[in-house]
Order: structure tokens, then C-alpha cells, then sequence
């Protein structure tokens, strides 16, 4: 794996030169949900930031930032319409040199299941119910999202397209004060997020894509670490279980190491 990533950074080197066009995709952990403020003119509820990695990338690099991120989206949304929003993959045009997508959270659950889990353990009311992906819905996700890679490199057969994974959300056991979790409810969202993991990087391998390793980069920097990229539950005027803004600049710096 790192050598096709050390692969990836040389070719990345001849994509994406000023000016260039380049797509930002994905769920709220592309669009910065919670990581104020939010760019004007955009859908409200997709709640994109002008702080996140895709703007701040784009500003290191000097591209064309087209940011059609959303929080809530499923992969479904990147090749279909959403409600009154256009498929994602709409802003995907021939000229394309970079393409970004982190997506594949809100397929399974992950940071809703959190959101409900957290809710429950302080006893709050109305709390969404526990759900557990089936191996059906893992499946999907996988087709899903080796799908959407082939429908992006079609649309744009000269663009460098990179996976960004979902940074670490929870410590690698137990859970603390930020992050109000049984053991049950921390072991079943450290389990999904590994299998959003392993399909992420297996759709890459499958599909001429790459990956921002952001997992394993984030590894100490969870809800629960000294310097956190992760908000814990709740989150006063953020977004729980998202990551900030030092999460986000993190991961531009490393696309942005990779470009050169």
C-alpha cells in the first residue's frame, strides 16, 4: 500500500496545475459541517465551508475550485440527483485535472449511529435507534463506490481522482469524557469505520483511484486525544462527531504534498 501511494504522489505531480479544474465530492466530511463559516449562495443544508480542504487546497494550488459537497449525502448522491440538488458528478466535465471524494459514512450509519448512541448514554430523548449494516449493505457499498470511480474516470479520463478517507473518530479502545459511548456502542463504530476502510482503499486498488491515507495520519488525534481533530458529543457551535478545522488543514496539507 505505500508503495502505490508513494506511486500515486509522483503521478499526482502531473495533474492539477494552477488554473486547473478540480472537483470536490462527498459527504459533510468533504463539505466541513460545522467548520463556519459557509460558502455563499450554496444549499444550506449541504453546509459547505470556505475552510475546508477542498477551498484550502485549492488556494495552496491555485485551482478552479468547483465544491459541490454535501453533508448527508450517500454515494447515491454522487451519481444521482438528491432531492432538489443535481448528481454530483455533474460538475465532473473532460477538462477535469483533480477530483476528491470522501464518502461512504452516511451509507452505513457511522456518524449517525454515533449521534444516537452518544444520545442515549446521556439519557436524552428522542434518540435515533441502534442500526447495524448487514453484510448486504457492505456489498452495496463496495459496488457503490467502485462504480462512482469508474463513472468519474469516464467523464473525465485525464483526472487524477483520490479517495480521502474519513479521519479517526474514536480511540483505538474504550471512549471518554467527549465521546459518551457503552463499550458496545464504540466497539460497533470503530467496526464500521474499518469496514469503510478496507472498501475505500479496496475501490481505489480496483479502480485507478488513490487514497489520502487520513486514518492513519489522524491516528492520535481522535475525539479523545490531547489535540483533537475530531468535535466529541455534543459539539456547542460545531457539528459532533465531525472533524475541524484542524483536521481539515491537515488533510489539504497532504493533498497538497502529494501534488508536489
Amino acid at each position: 500500500m505505500l508503495r502505490a501511494l508513494t506511486l500515486a504522489f509522483a503521478l499526482l505531480a502531473s495533474a492539477a496545475q494552477a488554473g486547473e479544474r478540480y472537483v470536490s465530492m462527498g459527504s459533510s466530511y468533504a463539505a466541513g459541517l460545522g467548520v463556519a463559516p459557509y460558502q455563499e449562495g450554496a444549499p444550506a443544508r449541504c453546509a459547505r465551508s470556505t475552510r475546508n480542504y477542498a477551498n484550502q487546497l485549492a488556494a495552496r494550488r491555485g485551482l478552479t475550485l468547483v465544491d459541490v459537497g454535501c453533508s448527508g449525502a450517500r454515494t447515491s448522491a454522487i451519481l444521482q440527483p438528491w432531492g432538489e440538488l443535481p448528481a454530483q458528478i455533474d460538475a465532473v466535465t473532460a477538462d477535469t485535472a483533480l477530483v476528491t471524494v470522501t464518502i461512504g459514512g452516511n451509507d452505513i450509519g457511522l456518524v449517525g449511529g454515533l449521534y444516537g448512541a452518544s444520545c442515549r448514554q446521556l439519557g436524552e430523548a428522542n434518540c435515533a435507534p441502534a442500526t447495524t449494516p448487514s453484510e448486504a449493505d457492505y456489498a452495496a457499498l463496495k459496488t457503490a463506490m467502485t462504480g462512482m470511480v469508474a463513472a468519474i474516470r469516464q467523464r473525465a479520463p485525464k483526472a487524477r481522482i483520490v479517495l480521502v478517507e474519513y479521519p479517526t473518530i474514536l480511540p483505538p479502545k474504550g471512549s471518554c469524557a467527549a465521546t459518551p459511548l457503552s463499550d458496545a456502542d464504540a466497539d460497533a463504530a470503530r467496526a464500521k469505520a474499518a469496514r469503510l476502510l478496507a472498501i475505500t482503499r479496496e475501490a481505489a486498488t480496483a479502480s485507478d483511484a488513490w487514497v489520502i491515507t487520513t486514518s492513519e495520519f489522524s491516528r492520535n488525534h481522535d475525539a479523545c486525544a490531547a489535540e483533537p481533530w475530531m468535535n466529541g458529543y455534543p459539539a456547542p457551535g460545531a457539528a459532533p462527531y465531525h472533524p475541524n478545522l484542524a483536521a481539515m488543514t491537515a488533510i489539504a496539507e497532504a493533498l497538497d504534498a502529494a501534488l508536489r
